[in-house]
């Protein structure tokens, strides 16, 4: 191996290292990738995009209402295992302005699967890889709820692991989210 071979690596990653310091420079980098989980008490991030149905979501539109925000995948056995729960108490509660929206976390290349997982349930779903705007970040971990109370402030965060989300831990949360 050349001492040219070897120095091909070095050049690479210096150069990908300067388009990612110039990006940050020049305000690109606060993609999805880049964003912060939010935290109890703190503002909910903005998340605008479009259902898998074609319907459009925007979070701040949905100030005055409880919402719940599921991040989940279709590949995520824990998520899909919480849907059911997530989605009963949905039923229950959208008469008195819940709302819950489920964001997957898949590639946007599968969103044939996210449509037919969602279609087994009464909320809507939209892709974060496909958002327009969101500042959720990439979670670290799934599933991963957030309540949001009628201000926009996030009020409770439930990640799924170690401990799965439980129907009376939501519901309280909630009732805590109400004003």
């Amino acid at each position: 191996m050349t001492s040219e071979t070897r120095a091909a690596p070095r050049r690479a990653a210096l150069r990908s290292g300067a388009a990612v310091l110039l990006a940050a420079v020049l305000g690109f980098g606060t993609s999805a990738a880049t964003a912060r989980a939010p935290a109890a008490g703190e503002p909910a991030p903005a998340f605008v995009g479009v259902a898998v149905d074609g319907a459009p979501l925007d979070l701040a539109a949905l100030r005055g209402h409880v919402v719940v925000v599921n991040l989940w995948a279709t590949w995520c056995g824990p998520c899909r295992a919480e849907m059911p729960m997530l989605d009963q108490v949905y039923r229950e509660h959208r008469a008195q302005g819940l709302v819950l929206i489920g964001l997957s976390a898949d590639r946007r290349r599968d969103v044939g699967a996210v449509r037919k997982v969602i279609a087994t349930v009464s909320y809507p779903a939209a892709m974060l890889s496909a958002a327009r705007v969101s500042g959720f970040g990439e979670p670290s971990v799934l599933p991963v709820t957030y309540v949001i109370d009628g201000s926009g402030v996030v009020r409770g965060v439930f990640p799924g692991a170690p401990r799965p989300l439980t129907r009376e831990a939501l519901e309280a949360a909630i009732a805590a989210a109400k004003p």
